[in-house]
């Protein structure tokens, strides 16, 4: 299941579970939108893989399910400007 990281790696927005902007690569390292597009070029720097938009987890399944509160940052070089 989904972790559903909820800030971005690089810049450390925040990214709700309910967040359209939320992009993650395989291994669910997770960026904004921005960040995976602009700063990274739509390449994950951990793992070089691509990016897809995050799903959705539906709302009456977060209670049971929840999302991640475990916020994650690295210190990309992309990231650093």
């Amino acid at each position: 299941m989904l972790a559903l990281r909820p800030n971005c790696e690089c810049c450390d927005r925040d990214l709700p579970a309910d967040s359209a902007d939320a992009r993650i690569c395989t291994f669910e390292c997770t960026f904004c939108a921005d960040c995976a597009e602009t700063r990274l070029g739509g390449a994950c720097p951990n793992c070089g893989g691509n990016f897809s938009v995050r799903p959705i987890r539906p709302a009456h399944l977060l209670e049971r399910h929840p999302a991640s509160t475990e916020r994650v940052t690295k210190p990309h070089k992309a990231c650093a400007a």
